[in-house]
């Protein structure tokens, strides 16, 4: 197997290694003693700094292994995401608690507060219904222009399979409506966007409505799709073929959503999937997909789109050119402009 070569770009330079190895090979280095100068060891002054040196060097290896890769990346963790500039935020309200799960979103909300209940944008994260977080939105600068965010936990896969993802997104909704006096909301402007697995999810939020009655309603008036599955009986890793096999496909994330393999319970599978559930009376969609994206194939968006416009709905898909599953493309300012215009445009 070839050697993998390492290319840094202009401005890198090599890091100063920090291992515990590391750190001994530059003690043992010195150019005032080498190792292999062992005639020097016949003398007692020699002697003497070579003892202090092994000395050193253990104790160095003791206090460097003592420290663990968690304690030495532990700042960077427990990094926060900047909040924007003239934006509070209320983290960690519950808006449900099934089986005594309780589910959490954090509020953004314009510093300045409108004379107007604002409109509201419900970010759903991505992660492959098995990991993630609503603490790294992409939704809270919308603040800065009238809205409120509110960037919502779900029940993941490692304990919770479908419906139950779905069902939290629903149970946020009513949470914001019911408190839309106490956080002066506009109970009747509430939109969704999500990213991957969270575009997933929005884009039901759009097209599935609750199945049974409901006392306060969990429809949106407006949906942003970033780079979600929009039919699971069609995505690749669902499907046996191309060097997947049965074993593969158990596996997939869409299998761990369901707790099934995917083909094998299609009627649940159409459950959870947007593109059997669109109708003439769904929201404005903004689709946004990379045309290099390798975890979500682009004709899962495209399908979406054309089932929207066929039901006569107002949809718009924007593919990027070369942008593949989220990334730096998703994160322009042009990008930014796109999503904000459309929420001004069925919210505000």
């Amino acid at each position: 197997m070839p050697n993998t070569p390492v290319i840094l770009s202009e401005q890198s330079e090599p890091k100063d290694p920090t291992t515990p190895l590391a750190s001994i090979a530059r003690l043992i280095s010195y150019d005032h003693f080498r190792l292999t100068d062992l005639a020097k060891l016949s003398t007692p002054s020699t002697m003497h700094r070579f003892l202090r040196l092994i000395l050193l060097t253990f104790a160095t290896f003791a206090i460097l292994c003592s420290i663990s890769p968690a304690q030495t990346n532990k700042k960077k963790k427990n990094k926060t995401q900047p909040i924007p500039e003239n934006v509070s935020v209320t983290r960690d309200i519950t808006y449900a608690t099934p089986d005594d799960t309780p589910l959490l979103l954090d509020l953004y909300l314009p510093e300045k507060k409108s004379a107007d209940p604002m409109p509201v944008v419900v970010w759903v994260h991505g992660g492959g219904w098995k990991n993630g977080s609503k603490d790294k939105t992409q939704a809270a600068f919308l603040a800065q222009h009238g809205f409120a965010v509110a960037s919502i936990s779900y029940r993941l896969t490692d304990a919770d399979q479908w419906p139950d993802q779905i069902n939290d997104c629903y149970a946020a909704v009513r949470f914001l409506r019911d408190n839309a006096d106490k956080y002066h909301l506009n109970p009747d402007r509430i939109g969704a966007w999500g990213s991957s697995a969270g575009g997933h999810l929005v884009a039901l939020m759009g097209t599935r409505p609750y199945p049974e009655e409901e006392s306060t309603s969990s429809r949106v008036q407006a949906v942003c799709d970033w780079f979600g599955p929009s039919e699971l009986l069609t995505m690749p890793y669902n499907m046996v073929g191309d060097g997947r096999t049965k074993e593969d496909v158990a596996q997939s994330n869409g299998a761990k959503l369901l707790g099934n393999t995917v083909y094998k319970v299609p009627d649940l599978a159409r459950d959870a999937s947007a593109l059997d559930h669109v109708s003439a009376d769904d929201p404005p969609f903004l689709i946004m997909h990379g045309s290099a994206d390798p975890g979500v194939p682009v004709v899962q968006s495209e399908k979406l789109h054309d089932a929207l416009k066929n039901a006569g709905v107002d949809s718009t898909l924007i593919v990027l050119g070369g942008a593949g599953h989220g990334g730096e493309h998703f994160k322009t300012d042009d990008t930014k402009q796109t999503v904000l215009t459309f929420f001004q445009e069925h919210l505000q």
